[in-house]
C-alpha cells in the first residue's frame, strides 16, 4: 500500500481563505485538518471544508459533455459539443445580433483562478453587453460605492478587525459567514479578541444573530432602515463637532454636500422608522467617534435591500468622517499580490450615465446588468431579446429573486450551454451541460478574496487529484468555447503563466515574488498587515476620495419616503421577510454533500413567540408563506431571536424540481425562499436584489406529520 501524503491548500468553497492540511493515500483523503502554518487562517477552518472530499467522489457529478434529446440525456464528445455549440451560437447572433446571447455567472466563479484569468477573454469573444452574475443578488452595491467613491470597482475597503477597538456591524453575520466581503477565518475568535483588549462590537440586525450573540451589544432594527440609522450617526457626528478627516483631510471632496444632505436625518427624525431610540442612535454615534479607533461594517442585511447603494456608501462615509478611513483599526485597503488595481486608470466615473437595460431600464454596472431582470429580457420579445444563454457554475433558478419565473424564462430559450459540475434546477435546461472540474481537482489561487482580506497574504495550491473522465478544468472549457465562437487557434497560455506574470509585476515584485516563490512555500507567504495606503489605491480623476457622488444623492427623496409606513402594504402583508445563512451551507450547489446535510438540521421559517401566538401557530407546525409572487409552505420553528413582525427563511434550497441529478439533496430539498422574493423589489439605485424586507402574509396551512 502507498504512504500516506500531505497536500497543503487554501479551501474555496467560501471567502474565509482556510488553510487545509489534506492527508491522502492512494487516491483517497485520509483526513481534512486545519493548517496550522497558514499564515492568515492560522489553524482555523469551518465545518464545509471536510466536504471537499464528497464533491470528488461524488458519483452524481457530470463526467461526461451531455445532449438533451427527446428521450433523455445523451453522452457527446468534447468536439461534437464544440461543433454544436459553435454552429447554433453563432446562427442565433448573426440572425438576432450579438446580445441575443446572455451569459450568467455564478458564486463558484471568484473562487476559481482559471475563471478569473479566462472568464474576460470568454465574454469579449461572445461580444454580448448582456451579461449577468451572483454580484447582483449579493455585492453589488459595494462594488458601486468603491467604484463611485474611490475610482475603481474593486477599491474594496475592508475593516481592519484585529487592530480596532470599536466594529459596528450592520446586517451582517460574520461568525457564520466568516466575513464576507471582509474575508477572515476565524472570525468568532477575532471578534472576541476586540473584546477581550477592552474594545467593543455592536451588532444592528432585525434578528439576535450568532454574532450579536457574541457581541457586546445588539440593536435590532427595522429591516431596511440602516440607511436611515447610518445617516442619523453621520448627523450626530456633525451636530456635536466630531468630525475628523485624520491624515486624509486634503483629500476628500463633497462633505459639504453631506452635511447639507444629513440635515433632514436627525436621530430625532428617523428614530421611530428604524426602531431605536434617539438616545441610543446618538450615543452610538458618540461612541464610534470617541473610540480610539473604530469601524463600520455593512453586508448582506444591508446590501440585497431596497436601499442598498444608500447603505454601502453611507457605511464609508462614517469611516471617513470620524478618521477611520485607511488607518490601523479602520477600514483600509487590502495590497494583494495579484493586483487588481495595477491596470486601473484614474477616471471620472459619473462622467457619464449608465447603460440601461432594454425592458425595465435598470442599470449596467461592473460589467453587467442586473440578474433580477435577466427573466424580462429572455421573455420580453422585440430587438435585443435574449434567445440563447450561457451559465458558468451558477443555478439562478434558486439563487435569483423570483426563481420560478426565471425557471420559466430558461425552459422558452432558443438554446442553453451550462458549464457546470451538477445536473441541477438551472442546468436541467439546458441543451448541452460541459463536466468542470472542482474542488481539490483545480490549482488555487485567490484572485479576488484577498482583495477583500483582513491581512495580506499570499498563496498557492497545485490540483491534489486528476480531472476524472471526459471533465476538463473550466479554463481549459473556456478556450475551448473561444475557440468554437472565433476559430480563434490556442496560445498555450494558462492561469499559472499569467499569475506567475501578475505577481512579477505586482506590488511585492521587489520583494522577489513570483509562481515559483510560492511553490517554495506550501503554507502561503505572510505579506503583512493591512497599512495606510489610499493615495495608492484610489483611482478618481483627482485623486481624492469622492464623499458625494451625485448617483447617491440624488437617491435621497426616496430614502425620505421611507419614514414613512406603507399601511395598506402592512395590511395585506404584515410580515416582513429576511434571509439567513447555515454555516453548514454554501449556496445551492453544496447541498450533494452527506457531511454537510448531517449539520444542516430543519429548513423552517423562524418568528417570534408573539407571532406565532397571534396566528395560533407552534414549532412543528406547518404554515403557509405568501408574497406578491408566490407562496409555499414550510416548517413553524418558534425563536424569540426574530424581532417581532419579522420572519426568517435560509437562502439555497429548493431541491424538489423533476429531472434533478443530485440524488442527496432530493432527500432534503427544503424550500426556496426565492419562490417568495420578487424579482421587481430592487435597489434602484444599483439594481441590486432586493431579497430583505420582502412583504409577506402567513396562515396556517397543516399539521407537521
Amino acid at each position: 500500500m502507498s504512504e500516506v501524503q500531505t497536500h497543503f491548500r487554501t479551501c474555496n468553497i467560501c471567502e474565509a481563505m482556510c488553510g487545509l492540511e489534506i492527508s491522502h493515500q492512494g487516491g483517497a483523503i485520509v483526513s481534512i485538518k486545519p493548517d496550522r502554518q497558514d499564515p492568515f487562517s492560522r489553524g482555523h477552518i469551518c465545518p464545509k471544508a471536510v466536504a471537499l472530499q464528497d464533491f470528488h467522489a461524488d458519483p452524481d457529478r457530470i463526467r461526461t459533455p451531455l445532449r438533451r434529446t427527446g428521450s433523455g440525456w445523451r453522452e457527446i464528445s468534447w468536439g461534437e459539443a464544440y461543433a454544436e455549440i459553435g454552429q447554433r451560437v453563432r446562427a442565433i447572433q448573426q440572425q438576432y445580433g450579438s446580445d441575443s446571447v446572455g451569459t450568467y455567472l455564478g458564486n463558484p466563479n471568484a473562487h476559481n483562478l482559471g475563471n478569473a484569468v479566462f472568464l474576460p477573454q470568454f465574454q469579449k469573444a461572445l461580444g454580448s453587453r448582456n451579461r449577468y452574475s451572483s454580484a447582483s443578488a449579493d455585492q453589488l452595491p459595494h462594488h458601486v460605492a468603491a467604484n463611485y467613491m474611490f475610482g475603481a470597482s474593486m477599491a474594496i475597503a475592508v475593516p481592519d478587525i484585529d487592530r480596532t477597538d470599536f466594529m459596528l456591524i450592520i446586517g451582517g453575520n460574520p461568525v457564520v459567514s466568516n466575513g464576507s466581503m471582509m474575508s477572515g477565518a476565524g472570525m468568532p475568535g477575532r471578534i472576541k479578541a476586540i473584546q477581550k483588549r477592552g474594545g467593543k462590537v455592536v451588532v444592528v440586525d432585525p434578528r439576535h444573530s450568532e454574532t450579536a450573540k457574541i457581541a457586546s451589544e445588539h440593536l435590532a432594527i427595522r429591516p431596511e432602515a440602516d440607511a436611515l440609522l447610518l445617516f442619523a450617526l453621520i448627523r450626530t457626528v456633525i451636530e456635536e463637532d466630531l468630525v475628523d478627516f485624520g491624515q486624509l483631510g486634503d483629500m476628500v471632496d463633497g462633505y459639504d454636500r453631506i452635511a447639507a444632505a444629513s440635515a433632514d436625518f436627525t436621530p430625532e427624525r428617523v428614530c421611530d422608522a428604524v426602531g431605536i431610540s434617539a438616545h441610543r442612535i446618538r450615543c452610538l454615534g458618540r461612541e464610534f467617534a470617541a473610540a480610539p479607533s473604530a469601524v463600520c461594517y455593512g453586508r448582506m442585511g444591508a446590501s440585497a435591500q431596497s436601499f442598498g447603494g444608500l447603505c454601502q456608501w453611507l457605511t464609508v462615509v462614517l469611516n471617513v468622517v470620524t478618521g477611520n478611513f485607511d488607518r490601523e483599526g479602520g477600514a483600509m485597503f487590502p495590497q494583494p499580490a495579484f493586483d487588481l488595481l495595477a491596470r486601473v486608470q484614474r477616471n471620472d466615473p459619473g462622467a457619464r450615465p449608465p447603460t440601461r437595460s432594454r425592458v425595465r431600464q435598470l442599470p449596467f454596472f461592473s460589467g453587467e446588468f442586473p440578474v433580477a431582470t435577466l427573466a424580462d429580457e429572455i421573455l420580453t420579445e422585440g430587438p435585443g431579446q435574449i434567445r440563447a444563454m450561457f451559465t458558468v457554475a451558477g443555478n439562478p433558478v434558486l439563487s435569483a429573486p423570483n426563481g420560478d419565473r426565471l425557471d420559466t424564462a430558461f425552459a422558452q430559450l432558443d438554446f442553453m450551454v451550462s458549464v457546470d459540475i451538477y445536473l441541477n434546477e438551472t442546468t436541467r435546461h439546458a441543451d448541452i451541460i460541459l463536466p468542470a472540474t472542482t474542488g481539490l481537482e483545480i490549482a488555487h489561487f485567490d484572485v479576488f478574496f484577498n482583495s477583500f482580506a483582513v491581512h495580506n497574504t499570499a498563496k498557492y495550491s497545485p490540483p491534489l487529484f486528476q480531472a476524472k473522465g471526459e471533465q476538463r478544468h473550466d479554463w481549459q472549457i473556456l478556450k475551448g468555447l473561444i475557440g468554437c465562437l472565433t476559430g480563434a487557434v490556442d496560445d498555450g497560455t494558462t492561469p499559472e503563466m499569467l499569475l506567475d506574470a501578475a505577481l512579477r509585476s505586482g506590488p511585492y515584485k521587489d520583494q522577489g515574488l513570483s509562481l515559483t516563490t510560492l511553490l517554495e512555500h506550501p503554507h502561503g507567504l505572510d505579506l503583512g498587515p493591512l497599512r495606510p495606503c489610499a493615495r495608492e489605491r484610489v483611482r478618481t480623476l483627482n485623486g481624492h476620495i469622492q464623499l458625494a457622488p451625485d448617483l447617491y444623492l440624488n437617491d435621497l427623496s426616496r430614502l425620505n419616503a421611507a419614514l414613512h409606513d406603507d399601511a395598506a402594504d402592512r395590511e395585506h402583508y404584515p410580515f416582513k421577510l429576511i434571509g439567513r445563512r447555515l454555516v453548514w451551507n454554501h449556496n445551492t450547489w453544496t447541498q450533494n454533500s452527506r457531511r454537510l446535510l448531517k449539520g444542516t438540521g430543519r429548513i423552517s421559517v423562524q418568528l417570534h413567540s408573539s407571532d406565532a401566538s397571534r396566528l395560533g401557530v407552534g414549532s412543528g407546525q406547518f404554515v403557509t408563506v405568501r408574497s406578491r409572487t408566490g407562496q409555499l409552505d414550510i416548517e413553524v420553528e418558534i425563536d424569540d431571536d426574530m424581532s417581532p413582525g419579522v420572519v426568517s427563511i435560509p437562502q439555497g434550497w429548493g431541491h424538489h424540481r423533476p429531472d434533478i441529478g443530485m440524488r442527496l439533496a432530493a432527500e432534503q430539498p427544503g424550500v426556496s425562499i426565492n419562490s417568495l422574493t420578487d424579482s421587481g423589489r430592487i435597489d434602484p439605485l444599483t439594481g441590486n436584489a432586493a431579497f430583505n424586507g420582502t412583504p409577506v402574509a402567513i396562515s396556517a396551512a397543516r399539521q407537521a406529520a
